[in-house]
């Protein structure tokens, strides 16, 4: 501290002298013997400031540091105080913040005092601290107030105790100041050992000679992040010294991800290295302590490793000439490769002499061997003892010892190399396992094989790790993973070798290690990498047992489950359902469950989600807990609502049959999860009344499609027969037709009966059953006769029918079920309850056409042709389908109710080919019927038929009923034949077949007797509208925009205002639709736009608001008529009037929307842009 400071703590007055005076006469901390004080040397004028602490006039004189009482007058060069000394004092007297900047100054001046630094972070010695000293002498310091963090003083700000402030605030700021701190110093300390972490093992490599630092590209091994990162630095750092500022921002963009302003970005946490200059000045000369080498296949002994290296190291320090130093390396090295050299061609030769040695002990010895225990007992001649075997995993590699001496008949240094066996004869009945002799200095120590069957070797507990493996293995095996994980290559080849490693290793904190890196080995695992990893980890868990696939698997998943790469988190998604197996049944129901469900409702990516529902259902296919129902029923919900279809589908192919198989052993299947669903269906049919969430309907109802097998298979594993399903004898064959294809292979009935065989008994006696016996005593499926199907029946009741995909959906469902449960109880269970709802009986049939049938206007009439009727396609079941579509036509047309049931029926089954025959002959009874209202709704019909009926038919069938029907004494019956020849006209390309339809139509407009016919030029404006933009041009401009015309010019002269009307509204939609086609400026001048003007006359006294649009209309078409006639060349006017057609239809289209504006708004609709 600066002697002119001043201390804003230090007191002169009497107060503050009496309390030093006080505690020197007490021997306590203020007493001169204690604290012999002078000025020192540095300090100023007034250098008795607040450089030094005073002693009071009541101090009692004692010596200080020169032998000077402190009452006596200083000397001019007083000697100076010790600061531990001085430093002592003041946290004595409590000048706590005197202190602290006695300690912040020594730090920056580098000499820092261990008692501060101690005192200071110390967090002990602050809690409830007041800012001025006590006047009575206490036991301790005061206390200062904690935060919730742990707190040193050098994070509080003592200006915060002052009167003049809101003290809490600033204690609050000063804790988070000082948190902030630490964060920094834990990121240092994190850095540093994520540095050493990530720091790779250099290799020893020899020196070259002289001074030529050549680098060789095949030897040369590819840079290190870290290496990589500080050449930057150093590059970065010389480009700025020699001014070559350009090419250092360059360098600094192309390596955006490194900060060149700070050392310590590199990572390393080491001093910083000279820089470039000066490395390459030293790069020769430094000197190199040389490394004995040796190939660890020849197995040197340590000691003398240990000897060489040391005397070496010695030889190099006393050498002080560098060259001759380095030349005598050089010469150490060459003399021990050759030596070395010359060691392995011997073993090499000693190798082949034992190998020979043992095949001819095998062949000699065979029988003897076979039998042989672990210990043998050789001649006297050559042993004395064998020792016990240490079990053995594989007896592929033999382990050779022997002894080294100048002549190899003699050797005393051991050597060890391992070769591997020639084990191919008899390979596939013996197994080879090493048997270790030793021999004294007479004999030699080597391995011989010991040859047993199968059945006598040991087997190797993998769950108890029994190896000690070699520190050196270890530490390569994690260098080769480095290595792999840096170059991101052949670090498959590395998983094998680390759960095996792991699976033996004794240590568990390196078998964790060792997992940590299988899990990180690969960045981005690939399918096929994610096969292997998972592949081996089913491996490693069939070997270690649950207990260890607990303790070291489970863990290294829960790491990787929030992974910001999604391959990662896939890993462990499908990890958690490949160990369920293997792992207790107690953490499959709990904590792999919960983890499984949290990746299913955060994660955000569709694949991961996919191999969660999965997992999921194999932990389903294990779990026994039958309080986890609950949460496999949320589970299975909140799948079906995944937004993605990846997901959906996995739900239906995976976790539903596992599910569905679980909750049957609960007994839930029939009590729980059915009526949930259908109850859930019910609620989205109610709630939507205004708006129909089809999508959701469609996932329940998929649902309860999974679920049919399961309850098939339930229904007849608990029917009074199932105890007499015996196989005896050839069981036939079940017809492949029998059941609906499976959705996956968990969904088919023999998977859930288990086998074939089975369910072809159990299905025999189920027919029989059904036919002979009845359902008494059957509990299973009377609650599917008598609860599920009623309350189904009922649940379509209630459909609208005008939702397509809602009526397709349900008669899916219905399909599967009664195709699932088979033709007898089709026709003895379900129809029979359709039929008492739809009373469809000869004698019903007059009093539903008086009264009304509100029940065959329902969604009923189609789920119960298409879902019931189709599911056998025999003769009988057709013509019953046949009969009932009759009937049903017959009924609504003679009750006069909507017809929308019946078009649901026809749509549905027209979306098929195989039924089109059957839909024309049900039309064609409607065309012969003797009732008009009946051959008016066969005619409105075949315009639903046509869209899906192939021309051919079309042809034969359909144009021959509707000209038929178009020459009917009724003319509503004639009326009701125009929409489906305006159909005909858009999805018909035969030209004869068209002209046909073409000249009916006319007869229409050009018969005299229908020109006051004021519904059929309606039905006829209404048709050409809807199909004179999809229809053939031709046909467009030859009969459809001449007739428009026509049709406009009449209508002028009509007299009664509501007809007139009538048809402007209907010219005006189809006007408005044949306004987006392209019109030749021939047509437009001679028919479009006059009926335009002919409408917009009408309009003007009928309806001023369209009147605007259309005179908005008339413009633009007026404008393209004058744009194209000062167009260039006519080759590229069809382009040109393309462009303009589409740009009118965009502009119409926005517009027509504007209808419900005001009439001034309507004025500016169709102006042109300027």
């Amino acid at each position: 501290m600066a002697a002119s400071s001043v201390n804003p703590f230090l007191s002169d007055s009497d107060e503050e002298g009496e309390r030093k005076a006080g505690k020197g006469k007490d021997g306590g901390p203020g007493s001169a013997a204690s604290l012999p004080l002078t000025p020192q040397p540095e300090a100023g004028p007034g250098g008795g400031g607040g450089g030094a602490v005073r002693a009071g006039s009541g101090e009692a004189a004692g010596p200080g540091p020169g032998g000077l009482p402190l009452g006596a007058e200083a000397p001019p060069l007083p000697p100076r105080v010790p600061l531990d000394t001085l430093a002592a004092q003041l946290l004595r007297d409590q000048y706590i913040l005197t202190a602290l900047e006695f300690h912040t100054e020594l730090q920056e001046a580098g000499r820092e005092l261990p008692r501060l630094r101690d005192y200071f972070s110390n967090p002990g010695n602050f809690e409830r601290h007041t800012a001025t000293p006590p006047k009575e002498p206490g036991p301790a310091p005061g206390q200062l107030n904690r935060a919730g963090s742990i707190s040193t003083l050098d994070s509080l700000d003592f200006a915060r105790y002052s009167d003049d402030g809101n003290r809490e605030t600033d204690e609050r700021v000063a804790v988070l100041e000082f948190e902030l701190r630490k964060a920094k110093e834990t990121i240092q300390s994190l850095r540093a050992n994520l540095t050493q972490a990530a720091a790779f093992t250099e290799s020893d490599v020899p020196l070259q000679e002289g001074r030529n630092y050549k680098s060789s590209p095949e030897i040369q091994e590819a840079v290190k992040p870290l290496e990589k990162r500080a050449l930057n630095f150093l590059v970065n750092e010389y480009l700025l010294k020699i001014n070559y500022k350009l090419t250092s921002i360059t360098f600094s963009d192309e390596n955006d991800d490194q900060d060149f302003e700070l050392w310590d970005d590199v990572g390393l946490n080491i001093p910083k290295p000279p820089d470039l200059l000066q490395l390459y000045r030293e790069c020769g000369s430094h000197a190199t302590s040389s490394k004995e080498m040796t190939d660890v296949a020849v197995g040197v002994q340590p000691s003398e490793l240990e000897a060489r290296s040391n005397a070496n190291e010695l030889a190099t320090l006393m050498e002080q000439p560098q060259l001759q130093e380095q030349a005598k390396i050089v010469h150490e090295l060459q003399n021990q490769l050759s030596m070395l050299n010359n060691e392995k061609i011997s073993l090499a030769s000693h190798i082949r002499q034992l190998k020979s040695e043992i095949q001819a002990l095998k062949q000699q010895n065979f029988a003897a061997v076979a039998t042989a225990t672990d210990s043998m007992v050789l001649p006297s001649t050559t042993t004395e003892q064998v020792p016990q075997i240490r079990p053995m995993d594989s007896g592929e590699y033999l382990d050779i010892r022997s002894f080294e001496s100048n002549s190899w008949s003699a050797e005393k240094e051991e050597t060890s190399t391992s070769c591997p066996i020639d084990t191919n004869a008899d390979s596939n009945r013996f197994a080879v396992a090493p048997v270790t002799v030793t021999l004294t200095p007479r004999h030699k120590e080597t391995e011989l094989p010991a040859v047993r069957p199968p059945s006598a070797r040991e087997p190797v507990q993998f769950n108890k790790p029994n190896r000690t493996l070699s520190p050196a293995f270890h530490q390569a095996l994690l260098s080769f993973c480095r290595m792999a994980t840096d170059s991101r290559l052949g670090a498959e080849e590395l998983i094998p070798l680390i759960l095996c490693t792991a699976c033996l290793h004794p240590e568990p904190k390196e078998r964790d290690q060792l997992l940590h890196i299988l899990f990180n080995l690969i960045k981005r695992p690939d399918d096929e990498q994610r096969q292997m990893i998972l592949t081996g980890c089913v491996a490693f868990a069939r070997h270690v047992g649950p207990t260890r696939v607990e303790a070291e698997l489970l863990p290294q998943c829960w790491e990787q489950i929030n992974h910001k790469y999604p391959e990662r988190r896939l890993l462990v998604a499908e990890a958690c359902g490949a160990l369920a197996p293997y792992l207790p049944k107690e953490i499959r129901s709990s904590l792999v469950l919960s983890m499984l469900q949290q990746m299913l409702t955060e994660d955000k990516a569709d694949l991961v989600r996919e191999a969660v529902i999965k997992s999921l259902g194999i932990i389903m296919a294990y779990i026994d807990d039958p309080d986890k129902y609950v949460q496999g029923f949320e589970l299975q919900m909140s799948a079906l609502n995944d937004p993605s279809e990846r997901v959906i589908n996995a739900t239906h192919q995976v976790f539903l049959p596992a599910f569905a198989a679980w909750t049957t052993e609960l007994g839930k299947l029939q009590s729980h999860l059915i009526p949930t669903l259908l109850s859930n269906i019910e609620k989205i049919l109610r709630d939507g009344e205004h708006g129909l969430d089809e999508h959701k309907l469609h996932l329940h109802l998929s649902a309860m499609q999974s679920l049919i097998p399961p309850l098939f298979a339930l229904v007849l594993k608990n029917a009074p027969f199932a105890s007499k399903a015996k196989l005896h004898g050839e069981v036939p064959q079940i017809e492949v037709t029998r059941f609906p294809r499976p959705a996956s292979p968990l969904q088919d009935v023999a998977t859930i009966i288990g086998s074939r065989e089975q369910l072809s008994v159990l299905l025999q006696l189920y027919d029989n059953q059904l036919e002979n016996e009845g359902t008494t005593g059957w509990e299973n499926l009377l609650w599917v006769v008598n609860q599920l199907l009623p309350h189904l029946i009922e649940t379509v009741g209630k459909i609208n029918v005008t939702s397509t995909s809602c009526v397709h959906d349900f008669s899916r469902y219905f399909w599967r079920l009664c195709r699932t449960f088979g033709k007898i109880f089709t026709n003895t269970k379900v129809k029979p309850q359709f039929q008492e709802i739809l009373r469809l009986s000869e004698e019903a049939v007059d009093v539903s056409a008086t009264a009304g049938n509100g029940v065959l206007t329902k969604a009923t009439v189609p789920i119960y042709a298409t879902g019931v009727l189709t599911c056998y396609n025999q003769e009988e079941d057709r013509k019953l389908l046949v009969g009932f579509l009759e009937d049903v036509m017959t009924t609504l047309s003679l009750s006069h109710a909507p017809l929308d049931s019946l078009k649901a029926s026809f749509v549905e089954l027209g979306a098929n080919p195989a039924y089109h025959e059957l839909l024309l002959t049900v039309l064609w009874y409607g065309v012969v019927h003797t009732s008009a209202l009946v051959r008016c709704t066969a005619a409105r019909m075949f315009e639903l038929l046509v869209k899906g009926v192939n021309e051919t038919l079309v042809a034969q069938r359909v144009v021959p009923a509707l000209i038929t029907l178009s020459s009917d004494p009724e003319i509503s019956v004639r009326i009701a034949t125009i929409p489906a020849f305006g159909t005909i006209m858009e999805t018909v390309t035969q030209r004869e077949l068209l002209e046909r339809v073409k000249m009916q139509l006319a007869s229409f407009l050009e018969d005299p007797q229908y020109h006051d016919q004021h519904s059929l030029h309606m039905e006829i404006i209404k048709t050409l509208g809807r199909v004179g933009p999809n229809a053939e041009p031709r046909f467009r401009d030859e009969f459809v925009l001449p007739n428009l015309h026509r049709l406009a010019i009449s209508n002028n002269q009509q007299a009664v205002d509501t007809k007139r009307l009538d048809i402007a509204i209907q010219l005006f939609e189809a006007y408005s639709a044949l306004s987006c086609c392209f019109i030749s400026e021939e047509l437009m001048v001679n028919h479009f736009l006059p009926g335009l003007k002919c409408l917009r006359t009408d309009m003007e006294h009928l309806s001023p608001e369209h009147e605007v649009i259309l005179s908005s209309m008339i413009k633009e078409c007026e404008l393209k008529v004058e744009n194209r006639t000062v167009q260039e060349p006519q080759s590229s006017m069809s382009i040109a009037a393309s462009l303009v057609s589409e740009d009118t239809k965009t502009r119409f289209l926005n517009k027509m929307g504007q209808l419900s504006t005001s009439g001034a708004m309507l004025a500016n609709v169709f102006q042109r842009k300027k």
